[in-house]
């Protein structure tokens, strides 16, 4: 029988980026100006273009160096379920509004801007406020506001 020492880390393990795969079109100059644009005015997300590689790879930094979305073109690319989706959290129920509101706007210029509307579950002692938003990608994201109730 074998025993194990408790796991010593100088930090926990947090996460630090989702990779999707598309097909290689989608990573040409104009998917990869598309795809760029809507993560930044939604999200704020930043194109690290040092490591772009044209239809083979793209990366988003989503506010951090260490957080980032990696895109890479795949023969054959992933396919997700619509709700299958990545989250990120926001500090208040109008940050939250605020990205669902740019969101909407950018649907309104192209419908393949994919929205589930904003949604409360009431768990007690904590309601979650989310949305879910898609554009070129194969999951979605969700967006949450978690209120703790005091």
């Amino acid at each position: 029988m074998t025993s194990f020492e408790p796991l010593q880390l100088s930090r926990a393990p947090r996460f630090n980026h989702v990779g999707l795969s598309v097909a290689a079109d989608a990573l040409d100059e104009t998917g990869r100006t598309l795809i760029g644009d809507f993560y930044r005015d939604v999200f704020g997300f930043q194109v690290l273009d040092v490591m772009t590689i044209d239809r083979q790879r793209f990366v988003m930094q989503a506010h951090t160096i260490e957080q980032f979305v990696f895109v890479h073109a795949e023969e054959q690319p992933m396919t997700a379920p619509r709700l299958d989706h990545f989250g990120l959290s926001v500090a208040s129920e109008a940050d939250l509004d605020a990205i669902l509101e740019r969101a909407k706007q950018w649907r309104e210029r192209d419908n393949r801007v994919d929205i589930i509307d904003k949604k409360t579950e009431d768990h007690g002692v904590l309601a979650i406020t989310a949305f879910y938003v898609r554009f070129l990608l194969p999951m979605m994201i969700e967006i949450q506001y978690w209120d703790y109730k005091r």
